[in-house]
């Protein structure tokens, strides 16, 4: 009888467990119905709130977890939602909904790999399904422009790695991993803003992630905002202190800062020589810091220019250019020592770029003079003639006349050939136009200052060279040249 009580006793605890499941189970079924009008509304949060009250009423149903993870992967939370769709395979193995999920959350978060896995599986419990089919493509396609992307990194080719990474990334949004990548090449592109905007999205998702920390730092150290660029790579270390590619740029960048202002600071102290040196280990740093690798090259080249060495202060600004086809500054200092080098249609094509670049009254100016310089550099030389300094004393020019003029006079070359004449005849006319214009302070005023001579009766095809040698020599008799030995000559007035 006690037996039987206690029989008793044992059924009588065990009813109302079955009936609290069996009311656990109609409520969580209730919970996912409504999770499942929120979800057809795409109300997502909501659909999330009311899987989660199934789950937690029934913790061991595979379909809920599956509906979860279907609701976080619509909400961008594949990480999350992976944890879901493994948790309802591992309920039940022969679910391919689950499986699929699972592959895609992979899929979305870069492991393609993994994803194969998971398609697989659907593809043996299902092996026509046609979802798992090109989900299975898909990853394969991933691991491909993976492999592809890792090739052409190496060969720098950064522009294709961007390509595949941007392939892949329609496959697995949510890959932090590909996403850097991609930054890291813009960068090394030199498309700043689209790298740092990658980077800038990931670290608002995730603060510490020292990848993303790496490349805003690349980004501004490549837009030599090295100071800048230093904290970062300094951050990301501490997120991650084995951090190869940070640990290089930040000791590249300490060693670009230092070494360009002891450049700066040898030139400001006028140590031309060192300064040059320095500029020049700088250059040798990093040879993918454009930006940085263009300033040094005009420094340099501007050391050059005080040092006199012109061309190489030329071939110094045209790298800077070519490295940065917008830095005023070295297309105004290359202008400069083409001006110094009478290389007049270069520095106009400069300063034309300069101005269009910068209108200022400066720019305009600079324009100015070098086109007039160029118009004057087209007409005859007559300083080059005569063989005088532009600044040479009236005296000066009269003895450089007197030596010239006897030295190209016609009936000194009497004996030699007809071209030799001719050669010579032209030349004593020049030397007689030069000292003509030279000679007259208006003339020489005009001539200076790039105005045409022609003008008011300044016509120069009217002149007579043997009238201004009579006039400079004077004397009515005339004169003569007569040999006094084999190529030697000496004139005699009459």
């Amino acid at each position: 009888m006690a037996a039987a009580a206690g029989c008793d006793v044992v059924m009588a605890a065990t009813e109302p467990e079955l009936l609290y499941d069996e009311e656990a189970k109609r409520e969580a079924e209730s919970f996912k119905e409504q999770g499942n009008a929120y979800y057809a509304k795409k109300d997502y949060n909501e659909a999330y709130n009311y899987y989660t009250k199934a789950i937690d009423m029934c913790p061991k149903n595979a379909s809920y977890y599956g509906n979860r993870a279907a609701t976080l992967m619509m909400l961008g939370r594949f990480r999350e939602a992976l944890g879901d769709a493994q948790q309802s395979v591992r309920l039940d193995d022969s679910f391919v909904r689950g499986h699929l999920r699972e592959g895609k959350c992979h899929l979305s978060l870069g492991n393609a790999m993994a994803a194969c896995r998971s398609f697989q599986r659907a593809l043996e419990l299902d092996h026509k399904n046609a979802q798992a089919q090109q989900e299975f493509k898909n990853a394969n396609a991933v691991i491909e422009y993976e492999k592809i992307a890792e090739t052409d990194f190496e060969k720098r080719d950064f522009r294709k790695v961007v390509f595949c990474m941007d392939r892949a990334l329609e496959f697995a949004p949510a890959c932090h991993r590909f996403k850097i990548l991609k930054a890291e090449c813009l960068a090394m592109l030199g498309r700043y803003p689209e790298a740092q905007s990658v980077a800038s999205d990931i670290l608002r998702m995730d603060s510490t992630n020292a990848d993303a920390l790496y490349v805003r730092g690349l980004c501004l150290y490549y837009e030599d905002c090295i100071e800048k660029a230093v904290q970062f790579f300094v951050q990301a270390l501490r997120m991650a202190p084995d951090h190869e590619k940070a640990c290089v740029a930040c000791r590249n960048a300490k060693a670009l800062k230092a070494k360009k202002e002891d450049g700066n600071k040898a030139f400001k102290e006028g140590n031309y020589k060192l300064a040059y040196e320095l500029y020049t280990e700088a250059l040798g740093i990093d040879p993918n810091n454009i930006k940085t690798n263009a300033k040094l090259y005009c420094n340099r080249g501007t050391v050059n220019s005080k040092l006199r060495k012109l061309d190489d202060a030329i071939e110094d600004c045209t790298n800077a250019v070519k490295l940065d086809d917008t830095y005023i500054k070295a297309y105004l200092r290359r202008a400069q020592c083409y001006m110094d080098t009478e290389q007049y249609e270069e520095a106009v094509r400069d300063y034309e770029k300069v101005y269009q670049t910068e209108k200022t009254k400066e720019h305009k100016q600079l324009l100015k003079n070098a086109q007039l310089e160029l118009k004057k550099s087209k007409r005859k030389d007559y300083y080059k003639i005569l063989g005088v300094d532009k600044n040479a004393s009236e005296d000066e020019i009269k003895k450089a006349y007197r030596k010239r003029a006897l030295m190209h006079h016609p009936d000194r070359h009497s004996g030699a050939s007809a071209e030799v004449q001719k050669e010579e005849e032209k030349k004593f006319k020049e030397v007689g136009e030069a000292f003509t214009i030279l000679s007259d302070p208006k003339k020489k005023t005009r001539y200076d200052s790039g105005q045409d001579l022609d003008e008011e009766g300044m016509n120069m095809g009217d002149f007579d060279a043997n009238n201004i040698f009579k006039a400079f020599f004077g004397g009515p008799g005339g004169f003569s040249f007569e040999a006094s030995g084999p190529g030697n000559f000496f004139f005699q007035f009459g």
